[in-house]
């Protein structure tokens, strides 16, 4: 009988490393997170997040080392790991002169979905513009292109989520419907993987807790054994200990 194999990572990242001239961005990162997880990397601006985040989404190759995604090597640029992955950032990758109709029928016609509509109409709902459906994205509050924006992250059904800094610009109503969006699919069992600088937000749901200073992984915690309201004073402990 064939051994028993541990359950493969959604996300797996090893001795990254990225180098942009005479800057390290990336400092041999080893990352492993299980399906169904969320986890929160916290970090200082120029940590190298986003640029860790954009390896492990194919966006970039990384100088050495391997970012895979259920298993699959990103840098061998094959589209099955890419249909498994859904991205919501500050920038939303929506079209500004089309409506959220249009700009989903043409990511949805991207990854194949079927049927299109009405799984465009079913997406635009749970985020609650199907009274704008037809207006032009340019014309969209933040709060609205951001939730415009998850739409098109999940419209595939993705089983992984990667969120950098999601809750920039928006205004308390559209956080809260993120929040909750977020809250949904963790209980539909999807991996998510959040960057952000909120740290009560990036508490409040995740399963472990990450820090990430000057390209390298310093802090990799369960949120269980993390105290919420003494995590600030550690993060900026951890950080300037991590600077010297």
């Amino acid at each position: 009988m064939p051994e028993h194999q541990e359950p493969r990572p959604a996300i797996k990242a090893e001795k990254l490393t990225k180098a942009f001239g005479h800057v390290t961005a990336l400092r041999g990162v080893d990352l492993s997170i299980s399906q169904g997880e969320i986890v929160t990397l916290f970090g200082p601006n120029g940590a190298g997040k986003t640029t860790l985040i954009r390896i492990l989404t194919g966006l970039t190759h990384p100088t050495s080392g391997r970012a895979l995604i259920d298993g699959w090597d990103m840098a061998d640029g094959e589209p099955e790991p890419r249909r498994k992955i859904g991205v919501i950032s500050h920038q939303t990758y929506l079209y500004n002169n089309l409506t959220p109709m249009e700009n989903l029928r043409f990511y949805g016609r991207m990854y194949g979905i079927k049927p299109l509509e009405e799984r465009i109409s079913q997406a635009i709902d749970e985020v609650g513009l199907s009274d704008r459906r037809d207006d032009l994205v340019k014309n969209f509050s933040r709060g609205m292109q951001q939730r415009l924006s998850i739409a098109r992250a999940t419209l595939h059904n993705p089983g992984i989520l990667f969120l950098d800094e999601p809750y920039t610009g928006l205004d308390q109503h559209a956080a809260r419907n993120l929040r909750n969006i977020l809250k949904r699919l963790h209980t539909e069992g999807r991996t998510i993987f959040m960057v952000t600088h909120n740290i009560a937000r990036g508490l409040e749901m995740c399963d472990r807790v990450l820090v990430q200073v000057k390209g390298r992984m310093v802090f990799d915690k369960p949120v269980v054994e993390v105290r919420r309201d003494g995590f600030e004073d550690l993060y900026f402990e951890i950080v300037a200990e991590a600077s010297k």
